[in-house]
């Protein structure tokens, strides 16, 4: 598990009232041990991802679930890439317990990047959103894809190094490592948390 934060940090300070909660693919494709693309290290994440959900709820700011699913019209290199797609209709494509109810805002992608073909940009304007915070799996796939967008678009992009995973620690520590030299601050999710605690007081 990585809990500490790589050396190059850009002065942005985190915001709260400004800030919107995006969680990858938290999927049981990933998350269940039976499957294939089952990731070990993700297991770990799921309660820290809850907490951090649960202190924007709190505050009254937006979470967004992404679910990654594939048809054969949208799959695009992904199914050149990688040979089994996820359906809609498998019930591992659903989002693991103890994250997402029935009125979470699930928002569904065909891509690596979240704000691919998809309304996630309009909903975080249309709530003042100019901070995201990305979470969930895989760091160097979805999760760094989306950091970058994100950055594109005008964001100011937090990433969580113990709020998202991987299937091993060099894929990890390199997206964290390029990530931090442009595009996004590294935080922990502990700090985060604060920030709401420190809004309160």
């Amino acid at each position: 598990m990585i809990d500490e934060l790589p050396e190059t940090r850009p002065e942005l300070m985190f915001e709260p009232a400004a800030a919107a909660l995006l969680v990858l693919d938290m999927q049981r494709y990933f998350l269940e041990e039976g499957s294939h693309a089952w990731i070990p290290s993700a297991a770990p994440i799921v309660e820290r991802i809850a907490a951090l959900a649960a202190a924007f709820n709190r505050a009254n700011r937006p979470v967004f679930f992404t679910r990654h699913l594939n048809t054969s019209d949208n799959a695009s290199m992904m199914s050149e890439w990688w040979c089994d797609l996820i359906s809609e209709e498998d019930a591992r494509s659903r989002i693991v317990d103890g994250l997402a109810d029935d009125s979470a805002n699930i928002i569904h992608k065909s891509q690596y990047d979240a704000f691919h073909a998809t309304d996630l940009e309009e909903r975080l304007r249309s709530r003042g959103v100019t901070q995201v915070v990305v979470t969930g799996v895989m760091t160097h796939l979805c999760c760094e894809t989306t950091a970058r967008s994100a950055f594109m678009r005008g964001f100011a992009v937090f990433f969580p190094v113990d709020g998202t995973a991987t299937y091993n620690e060099r894929f990890h520590r390199a997206s964290l490592l390029n990530l931090s030299h442009g595009f996004a601050v590294p935080v922990l999710v502990r700090d985060l948390i604060a920030s709401f605690e420190g809004d309160e007081a």
